[in-house]
């Protein structure tokens, strides 16, 4: 099977400019490809994990990735999927995020030996001059063509800042540049850059004459149609210290039936083999093959170790077993007790970071959904002795999947 077979076999393709052109160049390893990463947080999130997977894939084929760092564009911000406008950074924002970036990215690909190139899109786009930029650019779009692109579409009933509208040349001008200081011939991105990819092979074939090629990926929706990688708590981040390597297991752990077989394909390195037989899996076995996704996950991620600490505490706590060593834990101080020495379950709710207000913690409680070391509890004013903390604490839980070893010394 060929690189670009077993893209299409495992659905990551979604569009493409030049079918043949882009197989030739991915399945010979001739492709110098860039995705770009604008620095909106100082952590990767599930949604950049998918783009990571493809860029190790196609390196591992012998082509050669661009990660492009959004220090430019990350100034003005991607009204892509969008109904209101980002927040404005400041430069030192942007700079601390990408620091950030740069680490994670390099678990993923070999940068070694120009093998792979991160370059930074401020390098060019923060000293460029308005109208030189107008008259080089800017003449070559349209703008009634950029208002029929779906990125522009959706916002125009609530409105888009013309900040935002300059987006899509900012992005062809990446490409642009990035084709004539490293020879990059192709540009990948999630479906909903298809738009902005268009406009940066047009600009490159309006100003140089030569032909770019532009492919997007499959969003990562499950079943519902919705975009995976959010929970209640917010983004399910590739930072441990955001989103503890148990949680990143216990979100993958936790899929739903219609969707892990699809992740398997999209995200895991696992032959397509292996996984056509778990396609074939029902019932119970459906849990055994989330437990694969999730502990491949959890180890591309996070490493090895972390990944079996993640998936023994699980299966303790599934199990009703008592190691709870590789759980989420809380380590409560004195000064969360009383006088009297206790704390309300509410408290240790919130503290846990299983409910994010009292309100939510105190209905929790009345609905039944919160339980001390397997003990269903339903009287909101329920404390907690910090005695009964002590050792390897207790395990409090809040429905079947949210749970938090809480201790004290």
């Amino acid at each position: 099977m060929t690189v670009w077979e077993e893209l299409k076999a495992r659905g990551l393709i979604a569009q493409v400019t030049d079918e043949d052109e882009i197989k030739e160049m991915v399945n010979n390893g001739k492709a110098t490809f860039y995705i770009g990463f604008d620095p909106t947080a100082d952590s990767l999130h599930v949604g950049h994990f998918m783009a990571l997977c493809l860029m190790k894939r196609l390196q591992m084929a012998g082509n050669r990735p661009i990660a492009l760092l959004g220090g430019g564009t990350g100034m003005i911000g991607d009204p892509s999927g969008r109904t209101d406008m980002r927040q404005m950074m400041t430069k030192e924002t942007i700079q601390h995020n990408i620091d950030c970036f740069k680490k994670q990215m390099s678990r993923f690909i070999d940068f070694s030996d120009g093998k792979a190139l991160m370059v930074n899109n401020a390098d060019w786009l923060l000293n460029l001059n308005y109208v030189d930029l107008l008259r080089d650019v800017g003449a070559h779009f349209s703008v009634n063509r950029m208002l029929t692109a779906e990125c522009y579409k959706q916002r125009m009933e609530r409105g888009l800042s013309f900040l935002e509208f300059n987006y899509m040349i900012m992005q062809s001008y990446d490409f642009y540049m990035l084709y004539q200081k490293y020879g990059c011939n192709m540009q990948f991105g999630g479906d909903d850059q298809w738009s902005n990819m268009l406009g940066g092979t047009e600009l490159i074939r309006r100003k140089l004459g030569k032909d770019a090629y532009a492919m997007t990926i499959t969003l990562l929706l499950n079943s519902e149609g919705k975009k995976m990688g959010k929970t209640q708590s917010g983004a399910v981040w590739l930072d441990p210290n955001k989103t503890s390597p148990f949680d990143f297991y216990q979100y993958w752990r936790n899929v739903d039936d219609a969707d892990v077989i699809k992740c398997m394909r999209l995200l895991t390195f696992l032959p397509l083999e292996q996984i056509d037989e778990m396609a074939k899996w029902e019932g119970s076995q459906l849990n055994k093959a989330k437990e694969i996704l999730a502990y491949e996950l959890t180890n591309l991620v996070h490493g090895e170790e972390e990944a079996k600490k993640a998936q023994e505490g699980a299966r303790a706590l599934f199990s009703g077993g008592a190691d709870t060593a590789h759980m989420p834990s809380t380590e409560l101080t004195d000064e969360d007790f009383t006088e009297e020495g206790t704390i309300d379950l509410i408290t240790m709710l919130i503290k846990t970071g299983l409910v994010p207000t009292r309100s939510e913690g105190r209905r929790a409680i009345e609905q039944g959904g919160v339980s001390i070391d397997g003990e269903k509890i339903t009287d909101i004013k329920h404390t907690v002795a910090k005695d009964a903390l002590a050792g390897d604490g207790v395990v409090l839980k809040r429905g079947k999947k949210k749970f938090n070893r809480v201790y004290a010394k």
